[in-house]
């Protein structure tokens, strides 16, 4: 029997995790979809062949255990939306595209994270809960990432790396080996890290510098 599932998020982002998880039932009929939920009461009532259910507050009103995808790219609004969840007794299956390279050696990852096609996680890995890693992201050995995290295509992290809760990596960025990103730090699409980051801050460029830093 397949579980019902259903995704947060009737965007972009969403409808490619539509896709991904059209993909895994292609490889092994494992989900049913059941439709999306958004706070956006303005969506219109079919999204890629799935209906539109209503809002977050639709979904607490439900008397079944669904499950849950996540299709949020942004860190701190997966954070906030968790958080809202988080007296409802939903499941969050990981998500993991049959197409993804994933070690066998001590690769740990956590529920709720959606890794997407062509992605590489090489060995000695941990990551955390409600992780993104977008289209073709690779993650080197000896890497921890910790909760609520989003990597944006085409991310290139190095071995040895730790990178907090709530970091966000825009498209195409690149992570020097042995470096420490700091919680809810963003990294700009393109840049390179080669010294590590603290918390908080913006960071762009070649090498990254930040150029503001928030609460």
């Amino acid at each position: 029997m397949k579980d019902k599932i259903a995704i947060i998020g009737a965007g972009g982002f969403g409808r490619e995790v539509k896709m991904l998880i059209d993909q895994i039932n292609e490889n092994k009929p494992k989900y049913d979809i059941i439709g999306f939920y958004d706070d956006d009461k303005n969506l219109p009532n079919t999204i890629n062949g799935l209906p539109y259910l209503g809002s977050i507050d639709d979904l607490t009103k439900r008397d079944d255990k669904i499950s849950i995808a996540l299709g949020i790219g942004i860190s701190d609004v997966k954070k906030n939306i968790i958080k809202r969840l988080e007296n409802f007794e939903f499941k969050y299956p990981t998500l993991i595209h049959p197409n993804v390279w994933l070690g066998k050696d001590d690769v740990i990852i956590g529920k709720g994270c959606v890794i997407c096609a062509n992605a590489v996680v090489t060995c000695n890995i941990i990551i955390r809960d409600f992780v993104t890693l977008n289209l073709s992201c690779t993650v080197g050995h000896d890497t921890e990432i910790k909760s609520f995290s989003s990597f944006m295509p085409s991310v290139n992290i190095s071995g040895e790396v730790t990178i907090e809760e709530g970091v966000y990596v825009g498209t195409g960025a690149k992570i020097i080996n042995q470096l420490q990103i700091g919680e809810n730090t963003i990294v700009g699409a393109g840049a390179v890290v080669a010294k590590s980051l603290p918390a908080n801050c913006t960071a762009v460029g070649i090498p990254a510098k930040p150029i503001k830093f928030h609460s």
